[in-house]
């Protein structure tokens, strides 16, 4: 099979591309490591990323942890599925009970504590997933995180620094359970530091025996409830009760001659489809690739798709737009006549109606690919961990607004918008790369920005993660990797770009990782990356 990449090294990395015929790829080499022992012992693609998310709650849990969200694109060797597993809004949850605990100037739920925490769907997922595409039994998917909770690991170097960051954030170290867990000596491990979490450990335990019943209908949904109403919550055992996740078809845009899959809505991924969309009609592959015209054609194709996005986007059963509307061929052509090529610009929404985050992928030699996302959202979430359980919970709720009349506005049993998003790339109907980059609203921003470098220019998906990103954060304001070409950075800043130092310690710029399908799974294989920007790796055989 002819290969469409240039496999010269583009960019200084520390990385080179992974070729077998089955293969994992995530932030962790030991999580990663899990996915490949489960593929070893018989296990398909599902039950790889199942084992890995598991084993990622415990070695980055500054990302993500038993009490995250989740989302998944798999293709299962005939179609392609897509899976919500993010939370729902407790019952309590309304404009009103928000104003009368943390008063009427409130513009949206808290960052941390209780009054950002939605009912976490992850747990829920993989099951969900194992159930209806895994060949091993469930229990055995859970043994390779319940060793490393109880025996530990070593802690590595980036996860170290983002955990020693959170460490100085009295908003998470004051918050009910986090000292106790994730403080064990009185402050962040150091790297190489063993860490064991056997708060966990019982709890994964539950989960593998009960297929994920007692965390959502007996023990440790009971011990939410009882640590929420002790700690000012107004969570219930049957707000983890009443929650299903949810089977979706996914939504896509053509671009050049693939499909870009992505789930729909209350996620952010459309955002990626839209920005592909508006560079359809801009001669983007004619440019230098790190030149600034190509840089400034996406910059503005992003900031388009994020206007329209940040104002229409949430729970689909309450949106007033639909997502078809979002993409509809003329309505992108329309915007992309937006761009000036010759200034920066401060998009604002269009209007298309007529009248802490973890990312793996898995494949196997069958030719079932999983492009899988999950998050406890702003590093360690809500800070909130259930003594006892280990189930550190996410902060989604925060995402929520309390606009009346905004489409994202809080309700009982509703999904908030979301930030973390899979893709999934085909061609004819047919797989080509299922990926992902976490990392807050970098993930739209990092979909285009490696894809485009793959598709329009020819770069490996190894090239492409090492590549220097930029991320735009509103108005004008962007940051960008100090190995973007100098003369770049500057032609942007000339055209009217705000170029400043990043302020996110924990998301930054995002990290990827990469599987390209090679050609027949069983032959050829695959070829992995993952991105130098975090510990992981990509492994296989």
């Amino acid at each position: 099979m002819t290969s469409p990449f240039n496999w010269n090294k583009s960019y200084a990395s520390v990385r080179s591309p992974v070729f077998a015929r089955n293969i994992v790829s995530t932030s962790h080499p030991l999580a990663a490591q899990a996915g490949l022992r489960i593929l070893a012992q018989g296990g398909n693609a599902v039950d790889a990323a199942i084992a890995t998310a598991a084993c990622m709650t415990l070695v980055e849990p500054c990302s993500n942890g038993l009490g995250s969200d989740a989302f998944c694109i798999l293709w299962d060797g005939t179609q392609l599925h897509g899976l919500n597993a993010s939370g729902t809004a407790p019952a309590a949850w309304t404009p009103e009970h928000f104003f009368k605990n943390y008063g009427r100037d409130l513009k949206a739920p808290p960052k941390r504590g209780w009054g950002g925490v939605t009912v976490p769907g992850a747990v829920a997922g993989w099951v969900a997933l194992s159930e209806r595409f895994g060949k091993l039994d469930f229990a055995d998917l859970m043994a390779p995180a319940i060793e490393i909770a109880d025996r530990g690991y070593a802690v590595p170097v980036i996860v170290q620094s983002k955990w020693a960051l959170a460490a100085a954030l009295a908003e998470l170290t004051e918050q009910p359970g986090f000292a106790q867990a994730f403080l064990p000596r009185g402050r962040a491990p150091a790297v190489g530091e063993l860490f064991k979490f056997p708060d966990a450990a019982r709890t994964l335990r539950l989960i593998a025996q009960t297929k994920g019943e007692a965390f959502y209908r007996g023990e440790v949904a009971e011990a939410v409830q009882k640590f929420s109403r002790e700690t000012g919550g107004a969570m219930t055992a049957a707000d983890f009760a009443d929650y299903k996740p949810e089977w979706v078809e996914t939504i896509s845009q053509s671009y050049a001659g693939h499909e870009l899959h992505e789930i729909p809505p209350n996620g952010q991924g459309i955002a990626a489809l839209i920005a592909l969309g508006i560079l359809k009609h801009l001669d983007l592959p004619s440019q230098e690739v790190d030149g600034v015209a190509a840089q400034h054609m996406q910059i503005e194709a992003m900031k388009l798709a994020f206007a329209d996005v940040y104002r229409y986007v949430s729970d689909p059963r309450s949106m007033k737009v639909t997502a078809a509307e979002m993409l509809e061929p003329s309505y992108l052509a329309q915007r992309a006549k937006l761009v000036d090529m010759g200034r920066a610009q401060d998009f604002k929404c269009g209007n298309p109606v007529k009248g802490g985050t973890i990312y793996l992928t898995t494949a196997d030699e069958s030719g079932m690919m999983v492009s899988f996302i999950q998050s406890n959202y702003m590093g360690f979430g809500s800070g909130l961990v259930v003594p006892g359980y280990g189930v550190s919970l996410q902060n989604r709720g925060h995402c929520f607004n309390l606009e009346a009349g905004h489409p994202n506005v809080v309700a009982p049993g509703k999904r908030p918008f979301h930030t973390i998003i899979p893709a999934f790339l085909m061609r004819d109907g047919r797989p080509v790369m299922s990926y992902g980059v976490m990392g807050g609203n970098m993930q739209p921003q990092g979909h285009m920005q490696t894809l485009v470098r793959m598709l329009d220019f020819g770069q490996n998906p190894q090239a492409a993660c090492d590549a220097p990103r930029w991320r735009f954060n509103e108005g004008l304001s962007l940051n960008i990797e100090p190995h973007m070409p100098a003369a770049t950075i500057d032609g942007l800043r000339a055209l009217g770009h705000q170029i400043g130092d990043i302020h996110d310690s924990y998301q930054d710029f995002g990290a990827g990782q990469f599987i390209w399908r090679m050609g027949d799974p069983a032959a050829q294989g695959y070829v992995a990356a993952s991105d130098p920007r975090r510990d992981g790796a990509a492994v296989g055989f």
